[in-house]
């Protein structure tokens, strides 16, 4: 076919339909391409006016219209919400897949993309990463603790840490295992997706759910429901910051739900205030004790059954509302400061399309009481003739062995579960009562114990700076050192609870601890140099004797803080009011100056 010449090209003529049809159908297509760039039309193409923007689509849709809407109020997003934004992190697998295969460690962006795997790079403090687990109620089977300690010594440091949200982490996983752990996990019928960065993380519950004789109800399924419903739902993933959500069934051993972004309650409804009696969940909100808040009462109650709805409002609406800019923000506590509590509620509502159930605090029955020491040694089951067994695990830690071996004794001598708790130890159930002394022998054999002080049952730190480049001491290291010494120094006839953490974001929930102690770094010279320490706070409480610790002591240095501690204690033992006051309440009926004076002097007047 000749080429047109000039003059037909230059000359205007008439376009006949079939050329009509295709021309309206490419600039059809040029204007949709231009509205999902968001780029503006050219004022030839449409009188000068942009394109609207197209309307975000699929499960990332609420994530993005809000990150939008802050876009439009002339906000900058933060860091981790332009990373979410470039490239989802579980659109990136084949990304992480590389790097492993090259074993690279990530940059910024994919560091914290590869937390909604689990993964966590921990440079500076270790140059691999660390890999957390999620598993509902904090329950798994031997044979997957068994494979935990397998993959503990296959892909990471040998060793695997119990945490305070009843969950297992391994660390010194290096960038080319990083892959093979995960996928390794699933194997096991576990998983690690959405246990870091910004999501939802692992689903605590009573860790003595269906074996308690005073609980009210069963946790297990609910938590294992909700676990169920993040894990299967993409706009569930990706969340203004993380968020915890806590099942209470009101059994012995604490689940610290008030903690929680969400905690669920089990309470008896008594007869006679308009709600329907029976067993129903108190629903909390909020709580955040590293930024010094509890969760909120919120005067509602919800249904068991429904638990997992009504958490699913929850979320939507801080997905919807929660700061997308201010990390330091970005928690629901902002979202109910700001608004208020009833505001917060009508908008659950309206996601929920109903309203909510409410009932008066006199229609509550009181929970039963907490056993502190409950989660360590022996105690009966509801079961006839059947007992759970707590491993005192120092600091949370376990080796790949000790995991293997305790897989075994739950397989040989119990009901075959390994139970987590929130106190970084393990409960093996359904222990026949004439095998107590055999499994507590098998448990030694080990290098394990079922029994400890009241100082060790209640010593909690997280990883410190062995492992995280947040925290300012070695939490784990210095708490070992703070029980060693006091053990041989003073005997306690009451739990006292002894939080280490290693910076503000308060892991190890110092804020709680009756003894508290939040990593620093001391000053010891004119010149600036530092060494590790503590500030100190006491009269920490949850559940019933909610409360935040007072600072009483600060900048103490690390070296320092066993023989602080025990002036502390010896000072208690010497002023207490009676020998049934706890610490606590001893600290709280008295004002700082006076508790600092006796700290000073310990036991002698």
């Amino acid at each position: 076919m000749p080429e047109p010449s000039m003059e037909a090209a230059t000359t205007p003529t008439e376009f006949d339909p079939e050329q009509k049809r295709y021309l309206e159908g490419f600039m059809s297509g040029l204007q949709i391409a231009r509205a999902a760039r968001a780029v503006p039309a050219s004022a030839n193409g449409a009188g000068g006016i942009a394109a609207p923007a197209a309307e975000p689509m699929g499960p990332d849709a609420d994530h993005l219209r809000a990150q939008d809407r802050f876009v439009k109020e002339g906000r900058k997003l933060s860091d981790p919400e332009k990373f979410k934004r470039e490239l989802h992190p579980f659109d990136g697998y084949e990304r992480l897949k590389a790097q492993a295969a090259n074993n690279e460690p990530p940059k910024a962006d994919d560091n914290f993309r590869w937390r909604f795997y689990g993964l966590f790079y921990c440079a500076p403090n270790q140059a691999a990463y660390m890999c957390r687990l999620r598993m509902p109620n904090g329950i798994l089977k031997h044979w997957q603790f068994a494979g935990v300690g397998d993959l503990a010594e296959r892909y990471a440091g040998g060793y695997a840490h119990v945490t305070t949200r009843a969950n297992l982490q391994m660390r010194e996983v290096e960038p080319k295992n990083a892959v093979a752990i995960i996928e390794a996990v699933q194997d096991l019928g576990l998983c690690s997706r959405g246990s870091g960065a910004d999501n939802i993380r692992n689903v605590t519950g009573t860790p003595t759910a269906g074996i308690d004789p005073q609980e009210l109800i069963d946790t297990r399924a609910y938590a294992r429901e909700w676990h169920f419903h993040i894990l299967n739902d993409r706009s569930l993933y990706g969340i203004p910051r993380k968020f915890n959500v806590g099942f209470d069934g009101a059994g012995v051993i604490p689940v610290l739900e008030d903690t929680n972004d969400i905690g669920f309650q089990a309470v008896e409804v008594k007869d006679g205030f308009g709600v329907e009696p029976g067993i129903w969940f108190r629903l909390l909100l909020g709580g955040i004790t590293g930024h010094q808040t509890f969760a909120h009462g919120t005067g509602v109650v919800v249904k068991p059954a429904e638990a997992s709805k009504v958490a699913d409002a929850v979320v939507r609406v801080f997905i919807d509302h929660g700061d997308r800019t201010n990390r330091a923000k970005a928690r629901l506590k902002y979202v109910i400061d700001a608004w208020g509590i009833d505001k917060f509620l009508s908008a659950m509502e309206d996601k929920l399309g109903r309203k909510l159930v409410r009932a008066p605090a006199e229609a509550i029955v009181p929970r039963p009481a907490f056993d502190r020491g409950a989660h360590v040694g022996a105690h009966p089951q509801k079961q006839p003739d059947l007992n759970w067994v707590g491993v005192v695990l120092p600091v949370g830690r376990l080796t790949g062995e000790q995991m293997r071996g305790l897989a075994a004794i739950a397989r040989d001598f119990g009901d075959g579960d390994i139970r987590l708790t929130v106190w970084q130890n393990l409960l093996i159930s359904g222990i026949p009562t004439q095998r107590v002394e055999s499994i507590e022998a098998a448990i030694a054999a080990l290098g394990l114990s079922t029994k400890a002080t009241a100082i060790r049952a209640g010593l909690v730190a997280c990883t410190g700076n062995a492992g995280c480049r947040l925290a300012l001491s070695n939490t784990k290291r210095h708490a070992e050192d703070i029980a060693h010494w006091c053990e041989t120094r003073l005997q306690l006839d009451s739990a006292v609870n002894i939080h280490l953490t290693g910076c503000p974001n308060s892991c190890a929930q110092h804020y709680v601890g009756d003894i508290g102690l939040l990593g620093a770094r001391v000053p010891i010279s004119e010149d600036g140099d530092t060494v590790e320490g503590y500030h100190i706070h006491v009269g920490g409480g949850f559940g019933p004797d909610q409360a935040l610790g007072r600072e009483v002591c600060r900048d103490v240095k690390a070296e320092d803080a066993p023989a602080t501690v025990e002036r502390m204690l010896k000072a208690y033992l010497a002023h207490r009011a009676s020998e049934r006051e706890t610490f606590a309440a001893f600290t709280r009926r008295h004002e700082l100056d006076a508790l600092k004076a006796m700290f000073e002097r310990g036991a002698v007047e």
